[in-house]
């Protein structure tokens, strides 16, 4: 999520040009991951939805050792690590340096369990982590903490745009206002649940103001989510259009996914469920792989490329209640997808609730759903577990 103060004494220049101020709920801390991971940087980072981020080209990366393919978690070499990696994470977090795990590849081709950590306190050695966990080698990255993401390119994803509007463009709960600022997202995809359309985005985008607290109110089914988010109409819903109605489905604390929905007002999404600069995508999904080459697109850096870089993470992401409501509760998440993000060129505050999807031209197929990073690491919940929980399926060809 991205926030914005709307004291017009706070206006003027900042890391917007010519907008107003905005503020980070919570500053990404830097990592540099110095490993290449399967002829790719691995760079990753889990940040709070603010700021604003550039159009990054694809990366350029040396052929694989191993197709990107051979991968995933149905590989018996990755399934086997991420066993022990699973036996030995819980033990590993009670260390409050330890944010999270994953299992990755290394450039020689070889299965690795990776532990994040939020400095460089925590290293291998005498009283720090060991060098490997049943004859698995470990390895240590400095990710910072971990922290949800809510709030250049040719085309403007902050734009209002004539309806029926394109996905992957700035927008949010039309109330998601308190404590003098306001705060908006990504509404992401198009998906159905039965035979009626819905935006998805992120829980913490749409619905994660369940106390009356600085606006006095809470996310309601019923409400207006709008397009453009109140961080780029400077907090008035006035310059906004309603584009859908949320439906709160309670993701979280509770569940694995950081995942709302919206149902589309008829004529004011296209239909086929176009997101800008991407296009339409195919109706199917796939699962993600170590190395595979992804793309999103989202409200502050747009149209951006990387690759994954880790698969089954167990993550630590801290969440808020309002908008700028302070740290309100922490939520551990399991089997997630890991991505480069140097330099928060990938995923930036504001573009939580993005759809992470292949890196091909023509219909590409929905991997994970983005939601939280900093500026080495952005995390995604699998797309197919986002789908199951909502009982949907993605619109596309």
């Amino acid at each position: 999520m991205v926030i914005f103060n709307g004291n017009p004494q706070l206006w003027g220049g900042g890391r917007f040009d010519q907008r107003p101020i905005r503020k980070e709920v919570n500053s990404m801390k830097s990592l540099i991951w110095k490993f290449a991971l399967v002829g790719a940087a691995l760079v990753l980072v889990l940040a709070l939805l603010t700021g604003c981020g550039e159009k990054q080209a694809a990366p350029t990366a040396a052929e694989p050792v191993a197709a990107a393919g051979e991968w995933t978690l149905d590989n018996p070499a990755i399934q086997a690590v991420a066993a022990v990696q699973e036996r030995h994470t819980a033990s590993l977090m009670k260390n409050s340096e330890v944010v999270g795990t994953y299992v990755t590849v290394t450039e020689a081709g070889q299965p690795v369990i990776v532990v994040m950590t939020k400095s460089p306190v925590l290293q291998k050695g005498p009283g720090g982590l060991p060098a490997e966990l049943e004859s698995v080698p470990l390895l240590v990255q400095v990710t910072g903490e971990i922290k949800a993401m809510k709030s250049s390119s040719s085309t403007s994803h902050t734009a209002k745009q004539t309806p029926p509007i394109q996905l992957g463009t700035s927008g949010g709960w039309s109330y998601d206002l308190a404590n003098g600022y306001c705060c908006g997202g990504t509404l992401g995809s198009l998906i159905k649940i039965g035979s009626a359309q819905y935006i998805l985005s992120n829980y913490h985008v749409l619905e994660a103001d369940i106390v009356s607290g600085g606006n006095s109110r809470v996310a309601t089914s019923g409400d207006p989510v709008i397009q453009p988010g109140l961080i780029d109409v400077n907090c008035s819903a006035a310059g906004a259009q309603n584009v859908a109605t949320l439906v709160v489905k309670n993701s979280l604390p509770s569940n694995n996914v950081d995942c709302a929905v919206a149902q589309v007002i008829s004529g004011m999404v296209r239909t086929d469920g176009s997101i800008l600069e991407i296009g339409t995508l195919s109706a199917t999904t796939v699962a993600a792989s170590v190395g595979q080459a992804v793309k999103k697109s989202g409200r502050t850096t747009g149209l951006t490329r990387s690759s994954v870089s880790g698969l089954n993470g167990t993550v630590s992401v801290s969440y808020e209640n309002e908008c700028a409501g302070g740290t309100a509760f922490t939520k551990t998440f399991t089997g997630q997808i890991i991505i480069a993000n140097k330099q928060s060129k990938f995923l930036n505050s504001g573009d939580s609730g993005s759809l992470m999807v292949q890196d091909v031209t023509t219909n590409p197929k929905a991997i994970g759903l983005l939601f939280a990073g900093s500026n080495t690491t952005a995390v995604a919940n699998p797309i197919n577990e986002v789908l199951s929980f909502l009982g949907a399926t993605m619109v596309g060809n």
